[in-house]
């Protein structure tokens, strides 16, 4: 699966959230009161203020704005989904059913039971809401246009120091549980032996993903996932990080460049830490700011997979073909809730575990052209070109 784009500036966002606030049908809140009602077992038992949030983990705004993108196309639908006591699902019961699947990663059989529906209703209507939301939410996902790059390439300065930065790169991975005796899944076996698929992600300092690659099986690494991602291939041709170039100093530049871990191979455009012993103070000065500019790409992976749980745990026997097509939807997801600026994420607590069971990789790759790059900002950061 090549990489995702598409992008809704928060402006425009904000006009919408606004319109469908006066088009829900939510109207005064009577739709969330019949809805609560119908909500058995553990969920029944948060305290009133908090039973939206706490069931679907984002804010109500956040929630009219998602039912606004795909009620056109889930009202066009013929199917009629039901309660187990004949009542027909409106859009707005459809959506909370698709959140509360992707948010809690719970069984179908679970969140059937919690919402008194069949489980297979539950999957119908999930999968329902994740073809509708990958069409309609797209514009949530994208590379930034100039405008929004300066703006990125000077926040990435201020906070960590590196100049001309656009943007960090990392993977995780989403872990599957598949059956051993089916000699095709061994494709799927990761260097941790663990059945996985691998989400690559290239972040802005906002944690928003800005390109996505998804749907490859465990076993490869990251340089293989990189070489194949549309994203190398338009660096590679000069259409991406193609942007102006930033003068250090008199007769000094940097062209835009992405960083990323040892994972990842020098390349002209791709920075990785330096490695091994013994190294210069400018050198560990560089590896230290790399560092801490990467964290903001391990600490959205780790708010991926807390927020949308079924991404975090190890899924029993998912469908390999729908399964990134449901991983597009948790990061457009993501994407939304910072570009509405949802305060209920203010309360889940920052982490950059993503994958806590992995162990570091290296490649030893390195380009002449990444090698005079990473050396020159070093310099640079060190104070040896400002004299």
């Amino acid at each position: 699966m090549g990489p995702i784009r598409g992008f809704r500036k928060r402006k425009r966002a904000e006009r919408c959230v606004a319109a469908a606030s006066m088009a829900s049908e939510q109207g005064t809140g009577d739709w969330w009161d019949d809805f609560s009602r119908r909500i058995t077992g553990p969920l029944s038992l948060s305290k009133e203020p908090k039973k939206f949030e706490s069931v679907l983990k984002i804010s109500r705004k956040t929630f009219n704005y998602i039912c606004s993108l795909v009620r056109e196309d889930l009202m066009a639908k013929t199917t009629n989904f039901t309660f187990t006591d004949g009542k027909i699902l409106s859009v707005d019961d459809q959506v909370a059913v698709a959140l509360r699947r992707l948010g809690s990663g719970e069984s179908l059989l679970n969140i059937g039971t919690s919402f008194g529906m069949n489980h297979s209703t539950v999957s119908q209507v999930t999968w329902r809401f994740v073809e509708t939301m990958e069409e309609r939410g797209i514009h949530h996902l994208q590379w930034p246009n100039s405008e929004e790059m300066e703006v990125i390439k000077s926040r990435f300065e201020k906070i960590w120091g590196l100049p001309n930065c656009c943007g960090v790169i990392d993977t995780t991975h989403i872990m599957m549980c598949l059956p051993s005796v089916d000699s095709s899944n061994k494709v799927w076996i990761d260097y941790e032996k663990n059945y996985s698929m691998i989400l690559q992600a290239i972040v802005d300092p906002e944690m928003r993903f800005r390109d996505i690659v998804t749907g490859w099986p465990g076993n490869m690494n990251e340089l293989l996932v990189l070489h194949n991602s549309g994203f190398c291939k338009l660096c590679e041709k000069g259409a991406r990080l193609n942007g102006k170039k930033m003068e250090l100093s008199e007769g000094s530049e940097v062209r835009e460049y992405i960083i990323g871990d040892a994972g990842f191979p020098l390349l002209p455009w791709l920075l990785n830490p330096y490695q091994g012993k013994d190294l210069s103070d400018s050198k560990i000065e560089f590896n230290k700011r790399h560092s801490a500019t990467r964290m903001v790409a391990q600490r959205a992976l780790a708010r991926l997979k807390d927020m949308w749980k079924i991404v975090q745990g190890e899924m029993w026997r998912p469908d390999k073909h729908r399964l990134p097509r449901i991983i597009l939807v948790c990061c457009l997801l993501h994407n939304i809730v910072i570009d509405l600026e949802d305060e209920v994420t203010d309360e889940v607590p920052l982490s950059h575990h993503h994958d806590t069971s992995y162990k570091q990789r290296y490649c030893d790759v390195e380009d002449k052209f990444g090698v005079e790059l990473r050396d020159k900002l070093t310099q640079y950061l060190s104070g040896r070109l400002l004299s």
